[in-house]
């Protein structure tokens, strides 16, 4: 065992209390469908760092949870992904699913260093609302790691904006006149996290919430190209030290070299791959994204965790800014799909 890991004993309390909170983020989700279970673990684990009661013994567990369970995951989402369904979506719209993701990464990293905002920091928003919000985010911490109050400041960001343009696409897809399956498809191609996607299709009614899916996992599987280009950028840096962008600390992260491609990312693909080529039951699939499910709020109720209060207060107006740009630049580079689609 690496000198520097905690026995597995040890990451018992933290991992109990993380999965205690991400199932109670579930049962909220299930009362209270609009609350993504995304959301509530988040700010479950922003109020249990807030209160400062979260005890040293903790510490390894969550932070296990926020890394290997949220890999778990991430990879579990291959199992979402029907590519027939989002094949059938057509070249056009798949080509706006393409441009969503690789200009909006692109027109964000750009934005980040017009702004000053830290190239890690950057990154992270690119990925995260360009691709499937706090998911990609904390999957990118996976191959990059980032500090962990980049990726707590990044996944609250995403979850507030993601829950907004939730509630705005449908509304504004309705004063623009399109049809729900455009509205769907918009929501699809502009909203954040999957579950906020689900929630904005079944406002827009109608067959919106099928093609908002649809859409929305195409953008999903683009995850795993992304992290694997990343991962060969990472491999390529000297001297990755990410503590270059906060001066006067003296934390400084090793150097690491991930895979080429992250052992996650390769499950994510070979499970979308399974699905594609064999007739799951049902009950095996419904299990699965129950684990999934389960798996992304630990995760997130873990990260939410290892934001300190006072780090979420020195949040600077940049990156506030950085976030918004991106949205409203996801936003514009997914609309094309609702005129294609309705």
């Amino acid at each position: 065992m690496h000198p520097t890991l905690p026995a597995p004993a040890a990451r018992l309390p933290g991992l109990a209390l993380a999965g205690t909170a991400g199932a109670a983020a579930l049962a909220v989700h299930a009362l209270v469908p609009p609350l993504g279970a995304t959301l509530v673990a988040v700010v479950l684990g922003f109020a249990a760092a807030a209160s400062g009661r979260l005890p040293a013994a903790v510490r390894p567990g969550l932070a296990a949870a926020a890394r290997g369970v949220l890999r778990v995951g991430v990879a579990l989402l291959g199992l979402q992904l029907v590519l027939g369904e989002v094949l059938a979506l057509g070249w056009p719209v798949l080509a706006v699913v393409l441009g969503v993701v690789v200009l909006g990464i692109s027109a964000t990293l750009l934005v980040a260093r017009l702004l000053g905002v830290p190239p890690e920091q950057g990154l992270l928003v690119a990925c995260g609302f360009s691709i499937c919000g706090a998911a990609a985010v904390a999957a990118l911490d996976g191959v990059r790691r980032s500090r962990a109050e980049d990726v707590a400041r990044v996944v609250a960001l995403v979850v507030v904006c993601g829950s907004a343009a939730m509630l705005a696409v449908p509304l504004v897809g309705a004063a623009l006149g399109l049809s729900a399956e455009g509205t769907g498809a918009w929501a699809g191609a502009s909203v954040h996290e999957v579950g906020q996607v689900v929630v904005a299709g079944g406002l827009a009614g109608g067959a919106a919430l099928q093609v908002a899916v649809a859409v929305k996992l195409g953008r999903v599987l683009l995850l795993a190209p992304v992290l694997a280009v990343v991962a060969l950028r990472t491999r390529r840096e000297p001297h990755p030290d990410h503590a270059d962008h906060h001066p006067g600390r003296a934390e400084h992260h090793p150097v690491h070299r991930p895979p080429l491609v992250p052992a996650f990312v390769l499950a994510f693909v070979g499970l979308v791959l399974l699905r594609a080529l064999v007739p799951l039951p049902e009950v095996v699939l419904g299990a699965a994204g129950q684990v999934q499910a389960a798996a992304l709020a630990t995760a997130m109720f873990a990260l939410g965790c290892s934001l300190d209060p006072a780090a979420l207060r020195r949040t600077g107006r940049p990156l506030v800014v950085l976030a918004l740009a991106a949205s409203g630049c996801v936003a514009l580079l997914g609309l094309p799909a609702a005129f294609l689609v309705g």
